[in-house]
């Protein structure tokens, strides 16, 4: 390893292990990663859910942060004009349609499925309270069923001209009477003017009527916290309001499970949940999760626990040590069946629904036989396709050739494989089609299949702007669905990739294991790997070069120095956030342009959060005044910034700033023109010199300058370490003022779990396990 180039004249060699000491304190908003998961509004950093001391709401760096709440301030300008939707608008509207269907098809499901278990305690109370409100047809919202074998749908027909659906519409903005109204009511409740329109948006027709009604509606909309609403619903019911009453109780549980669903996590566990309402003085937590239940606002589950074994029953005498009681044990033999451990889960519906669907699809696919329409190629063409290869590409191919569903997992280099399955299928005259998480992924897979109509993006591929469109039925015309980076899939992208495919098609999912999880909740690729019900081809690519090294290293949780002859990797020691600061811009500015040949404009910036003292914001600031100065008319924007736009949770694209008009800020992102509009700028975009791991997933660059300042030692985790370290082509500087809680991390501190349940949902659908 390599010290900084000769500007940097003071730096010392060594691993990114031994950077110097750093004195200053750390920065609330940087080392509590609960307390950034919802800003207060769309622009600053605040506290999180408190949902369980065992990690229930705790998020990846990034998701702490204001990020996502910033794009989740879409919602109440997504019906603003513009005569073509964008791609990201298209695919919102695309997961609308779909969690539509899928609601109807879980409607249609007439007999809930037993789960063989019994409750006690705080799960039957939990039970009691949902039927009581039962109508005595079913269950609400199915919320006790166990997903039974997916249904079989006859294999469409190859449609001759692939059907394209229409780009749906966008939906549209509130009426200006209705904002209105919700305007008058939050002055009378002393709550910001510019909360009207989200809320409007939020809350839907009768806003105004609903508000007064129960002021803690509020917190539906996306930034508002707990301790707002709670001034707001003060001043609204004066004397009648109160900390104990029911409508409080389960607006915050509510909340909290969204908040939790900003961390990753699908579902919370009861136990986990109710201690988070205790914190946010909800006098009786059990109540308002009762309550939120009884509404319909939120879904009950119980899951065995997996391995737990049943229960011996034994009379009070055997417990006591006394003689068996023989007439008591025939009585257990013919009774009920003892009681079997159970998880009890509080979830969101919207949630519940797509990761059922998305358990659904994947029993589907799994349990399929390939190409049963009849078209597929026999098995010597497609031994002699692996024969053509080698490898860990061959293992692959025959994967494919007898499995609906297959997993891949490797580093960078290993891309080259499911590249490679690509081009084999498509010689055996399969549809094929290969989807990145990004443009700039989707760009390196078409250069390595050779092939710009095969490679998509996941976005581009749901929205129908890029693919091969739909057949009649409305599946993909598609035989062999390839998704690189698949740990960036969350529950609801997945749902709608596995739901539009047609029987017989071929999945393949590849992704990196190591990198950080989806911004949006779930753990798809983690929890199919978990649950071992497809084969697994793990590549035996290495990674090149001393970044491939490093990066190898750190996989498998050692930070090693590696030899750095061509200042591939160089270290930066420094003390404080301002020394930190200015040798970023000096990197990206002068030493990595002089020394490795890669200008500024090809050079990304990566820090663990965007508060703090060098935080992304921080560094924006320095880098802009370096790189291109200027007086930021529009909203701090001028003309060649380099953005990133959010326009929803966990959908960025990077960019530049082209102009600015009456019409909004014009920028340029993935090639492709984009117009915000002057009331959405501060929400949605950002300057992009320096980005988070989260927002880098799934890119690369030539080369790439990581940024630990001392106050983001507590964010570190393997996973962010490895995706930032990684997203170097050609040359790593790590800017380390975090002394040894880098190696720590990097040894001890993995995943921050997320709670899911794909794989419950799988166990009983799925055969035994293939690896």
């Amino acid at each position: 390893m390599s010290t900084e180039p000769a500007a940097t004249e003071d730096a010392t060699p060594g691993t990114p292990e031994g950077g110097a000491a750093d004195d200053s304190e750390p920065t609330p908003d940087e080392t509590a990663p609960v307390d950034e998961t919802a800003p207060v509004n769309e622009t600053e950093d605040t506290d999180g859910p408190d949902v369980s001391a065992d990690a229930a709401a705790e998020t990846d760096a990034e998701a702490d942060t204001d990020d996502d709440a910033e794009a989740d301030g879409k919602g109440a300008s997504e019906g603003e004009s513009s005569e073509q939707l964008s791609e990201t608008e298209a695919e919102i509207a695309a997961q609308r349609e779909l969690r539509e269907r899928i609601e109807q098809r879980k409607a249609a499901k007439q007999a809930p499925i037993e789960a063989g278990t019994k409750l006690s305690g705080t799960a039957a109370n939990l039970l009691a309270a949902v039927r009581a409100v039962e109508s005595g047809e079913k269950p609400v919202a199915s919320a006790f069923q166990e997903s039974g074998p997916a249904p079989r749908r006859p294999a469409p027909a190859r449609a001759p001209e692939p059907v394209r659906p229409q780009q749906p519409a966008a939906a549209q903005a509130p009426a200006t009477e209705s904002v209105e109204a919700v305007r008058a009511v939050l002055a009378e409740g002393g709550a910001p003017p510019a909360l009207a329109e989200p809320t409007a948006a939020a809350l839907g027709e009768g806003a105004e009527e609903d508000l007064r009604a129960d002021p803690w509606q509020l917190l539906r909309v996306p930034g508002v916290r707990p301790e707002q609403a709670d001034g707001f619903a003060r001043a609204l019911l004066g004397a009648e309001c109160g900390p104990d009453d029911e409508r409080r109780g389960r607006a915050v549980t509510v909340w909290l499970l969204e908040q939790a669903a900003v961390a990753g996590h699908t579902a919370l566990d009861s136990a986990a949940l109710t201690a988070a309402l205790g914190q946010r003085a909800v006098p009786d937590p059990d109540a308002a999760v009762q309550s939120a239940l009884a509404e319909g606002d939120a879904l009950v589950f119980q899951d065995a626990i997996e391995g737990a074994d049943v229960p011996v029953q034994r009379s009070q005498e055997e417990a006591r040590g006394g003689p068996a009681d023989d007439a008591a044990d025939e009585e257990a033999e013919e009774g009920e069946e003892p009681e079997r451990p159970v998880r009890v889960l509080i979830g969101l519906e919207r949630y519940a629904l797509a990761e059922e669907s998305l358990a659904d699809g994947l029993a589907r696919i799994v349990n399929s036989r390939p190409g049963e329409s009849g078209s597929d190629p026999a098995a010597d063409d497609w031994e002699a396709a692996a024969a053509q290869a080698s490898g860990s590409t061959a293992e692959l191919i025959r994967a494919v050739a007898g499995h609906g569903l297959v997993l891949h997992s490797g580093g960078e280099e290993a891309r080259a494989e499911p590249a490679a399955l690509a081009a084999a299928a498509a010689s055996l005259g399969l549809r094929v089609c290969a989807a990145a998480h990004s443009a700039d992924g989707r760009a390196r897979l078409a250069r390595a299949t050779g092939s710009d109509e095969t490679a998509v993006t996941v976005a581009g591929l749901l929205s129908g702007d890029q693919g091969p469109g739909r057949d009649p039925d409305g599946a993909f015309a598609l035989d062999l669905l390839i998704v690189l980076d698949a740990p960036q899939l969350d529950v609801e992208s997945a749902a709608m990739l596995v739901e539009s495919l047609p029987d017989g098609a071929r999945l393949v999912l590849s992704g990196d294991p190591g990198l950080l999880w989806s911004a949006g909740p779930g753990r798809v690729f983690a929890d199919l790997v978990a649950a071992r019900c497809c084969p697994h081809i793990v590549s035996r690519t290495p990674d090149p070069g001393p970044v491939g090294e490093l990066t190898s290293g750190i996989a498998i949780g050692e930070l090693n120095q590696v030899e750095a002859p061509g200042k591939e990797v160089v270290l930066v020691p420094v003390r404080e956030a301002p020394e930190a600061i200015h040798r970023t811009v000096q990197l990206v500015a002068d030493s990595v342009p002089r020394a490795i040949g890669v200008p500024a404009d090809q050079t990304q910036v990566i820090t663990p959060g965007h508060g703090g003292a060098a935080g992304t914001r921080a560094l924006n600031a320095a880098l802009k005044e370096r790189l291109n100065p200027g007086p930021g008319r529009f909203g701090g924007f001028d003309p060649a910034d380099r953005v990133a736009h959010v326009p929803a949770a966990g959908r960025t694209t990077l960019g530049r700033v082209v102009r600015a008009d009456a019409e909004g800020l014009h920028l340029e992102c993935d090639g492709s023109p984009v117009v915000v509009p002057k009331d959405r700028v501060e929400r949605e975009v950002r300057h992009a010199w320096a980005l988070t791991a989260h927002q880098a997933a799934g890119l690369r660059w030539p080369a790439v300058v990581v940024v630990l300042p001392g106050d983001a030692a507590q964010l570190l985790t393997r996973p962010w370490v490895y995706t930032a370290f990684s997203r170097g082509e050609r040359h790593l500087s790590v800017v380390q003022g975090v002394e040894q809680a880098l190696p720590r991390a990097v040894a001890e501190r993995l995943w921050k779990d997320r709670t899911t349940r794909l794989q419950t949902l799988l166990r009983p659908q799925v055969p035994a396990a293939t690896s």
